[in-house]
């Protein structure tokens, strides 16, 4: 995970001081300096009893700030589990050798222990959504009997849970797999705060299509894949609550031409079109005037909007805000607020007043539009028949 996924972690689970937390976006010195003293000591320390490797970085920029070594050393030693205990400790010692007071911890009770926090794993990553809108989660939770359990999760927006594998593996078997997935590649996953993801899985599930049965997979362990708290919001919402979006549409119309996002289509409206467009070209009987290029605008213009219309548009704009999350977490910002403002076009404006809804809808066929356009002009050269309107017949006409 990185130091954002788990301050937003955080953020779920300190609602008190999630609204400082956030607006930080992951940056150790814009927390502090938007957390109080107490919201500051209460941070550390849940992200060093859970997540110790990316509260390293945090206390290695807080013993330099003002205020940073006060709020760490705040944190009850003796309530931290042992990874938290040591990174702690390290920076007691850095402290002192600083000149700072350093108060000694209580003595570790002796009698009852703590639980062994230190045995909980929690991890979780997310894909962009492949061109026919969907994408894997991953989610990573320890084993009752040892070692880790990794689900993998196949979803679509519209089209529900695809699919799930369980695999059960050692921890370091299974952090080398998010390593992997996680990976510098176009298509890998990034992290994500396991509450989102199983927000994210609990939305797709819930609006499950009627013709299309929940997977066993899903079934045999949704207890654990939905169970998300109250308020998790999904990745999508996330990049949202995060990101301004951009202020035109011109960055999300070149993601759709450079296919970096989309088509995401409907198919029976497109696999139609595309027959239909086909038996235009295909025709024997060639109407001038460009009529049959206006034929087709037409029959494109319709099938958008059927395409994107309602429930069509809303899945649209979810695809995109999805796509915001994973873009902001690669580092791209203004890709992620080129999404958001696609997304937002999607749920303002009908079909006929977004030209991300042609462009998307247009993509697929677009190589059948180029030979259509090829054809009209070998056409245009050749006698054939040819009807020109209001005249009866034309110049290539029988006679």
């Amino acid at each position: 995970m990185s130091l954002a996924a788990a301050l937003e972690s955080a953020a779920a689970a300190l609602s008190a001081d999630a609204d400082a937390i956030r607006p930080a976006n992951g940056d150790p010195v814009r927390l502090l300096a938007s957390l109080g003293s107490e919201g500051a000591g209460r941070v550390a320390a849940w992200l060093l009893a859970h997540e110790p490797d990316d509260a390293e970085e945090l206390v290695d920029a807080w013993l330099d700030l003002e205020g940073g070594p006060a709020a760490l050393l705040a944190v009850d030693e003796a309530s931290l589990p042992k990874p938290g205990r040591k990174l702690l400790r390290r920076a007691r010692h850095q402290l002192k050798s600083k000149g700072v007071a350093v108060p000694e911890p209580a003595p570790a009770p002796t009698v009852a222990r703590l639980p062994r926090v230190e045995e909980a794993l929690a991890a979780a990553a997310v894909t962009a959504p492949d061109p026919l809108g969907a994408c894997l989660a991953y989610l990573v939770e320890s084993h009752p009997t040892g070692g880790a359990r990794l689900f993998e999760i196949a979803l679509a927006e519209g089209r529900g849970i695809l699919g799930v594998d369980v695999y059960a593996a050692g921890r370091s078997k299974v952090r080398a797999f998010l390593r992997q997935v996680t990976a510098g590649r176009r298509l890998a996953a990034v992290d994500v705060p396991p509450a989102s993801a199983r927000a994210l899985v609990a939305r797709i599930a819930a609006a499950q299509p009627a013709d299309r049965p929940l997977p066993a997979g899903y079934r045999e362990w949704q207890a654990q894949l939905r169970d998300a708290p109250a308020g998790a919001q999904t990745p999508g919402e996330l990049a949202r609550a995060a990101l301004e979006p951009a202020p035109d549409l011109a960055g999300a119309l070149a993601l759709v031409a450079e296919g970096r996002v989309g088509p995401w289509p409907e198919r029976d409206v497109l696999e139609r079109v595309a027959k239909r467009i086909q038996e235009i070209g295909e025709s024997a009987l060639i109407v001038a005037g460009g009529t049959r290029r206006e034929q087709v605008e037409g029959v494109i213009a319709a099938a958008v909007e059927e395409a994107y219309a309602g429930e069509h548009g809303a899945r649209t704009a979810a695809l995109f805000r999805h796509a915001a999350y994973v873009f902001w977490q690669r580092d791209d910002e203004a890709a992620a607020r080129a999404a958001l403002a696609a997304a937002e076009r999607f749920e303002s404006a009908p079909p006929a007043e977004n030209p991300l809804a042609r462009a998307l809808f247009e993509r697929p066929l677009q190589g059948l539009l180029e030979r259509l356009d090829q054809a009209a002009e070998a056409g245009a050269e050749t006698p054939s028949l040819l009807v020109t309107p209001g005249t009866g017949a034309g110049p290539g006409a029988i006679r």
